[in-house]
């Protein structure tokens, strides 16, 4: 697998966004990580080692710890510097765990998702009751807990149930589009940037199946807390 997520990223010609983090590459081959947000500024606290993103992924800016790596709130403030593709690779996987990965199963036709009533349904001890949500509550709950604004920045490729139903019809269809980059969705939620603006190519952060928060935020609604 590590093999297969190198060579995804080499197809990634920098520039090139993953999440929240824009990377370059520079001309002596190194790689260049910063939030895309910080791209003007120029007083950034410099790292030079990928375990260095474990500790930039863990707070945001408020000092608050990010239980979900992929919440849109990565701290700001930071830039970091990696020899190569094998420390780019580890770096990123720290940042967001697992999404390279699913992504390079998902380039290579590999990847299986799984309908959130299937999760549920495999769910034992105190979550087992978690599979008696309903599909209101569940529509409610993906539209609130798994939208990009303030939520989670990634697209959800699994469906409601085995039906195919939709996770969630109070969520725009940019947030089920592996081909959206979904901070730029945010930015023009009523069009797509204009052809004139330089924007650097994504790497999506796919969601292939429903995490442990989630399946935890099912139980709470079941539950009625």
């Amino acid at each position: 697998m590590p093999d297969s997520i190198e060579r995804c990223l080499e197809s990634a010609a920098p520039p090139f966004c993953f999440g929240q983090i824009l990377i370059r590459k520079t001309n002596a081959g190194h790689f260049i990580l910063i939030h895309r947000d910080d791209e003007p500024q120029k007083n950034l606290e410099i790292f030079q080692n990928p375990d260095d993103a474990i500790e930039i992924a863990k707070y945001d800016d408020a000092g608050n710890y990010r239980p979900l790596k992929t919440a849109p709130n990565l701290r700001h403030g930071w830039r970091l510097e990696l020899a190569d593709l094998e420390e780019l690779r580890r770096a990123l996987d720290y940042f967001y765990p697992g999404r390279l990965a699913v992504f390079a199963a998902w380039k290579g036709g590999e990847l299986k998702t799984t309908p959130l009533r299937g999760t549920l349904d495999r769910q034992s001890g105190m979550y087992r009751v978690a599979a008696k949500i309903s599909d209101a509550q569940i529509n409610d709950l993906v539209a609130n807990f798994c939208r990009s604004n303030g939520g989670c920045l990634r697209t959800i490729l699994w469906k409601r149930d085995r039906g195919g139903g939709i996770a969630s019809t109070k969520l725009p269809k940019e947030k089920f589009d592996p081909g959206i980059d979904q901070i730029q969705a945010l930015e023009r939620p009523e069009s797509p940037p204009p052809a004139t603006t330089p924007v650097a190519a994504t790497i999506p952060l796919l969601c292939q199946e429903a995490c442990n928060l989630l399946i935890a935020e099912c139980r709470k609604v079941v539950k009625g807390k």
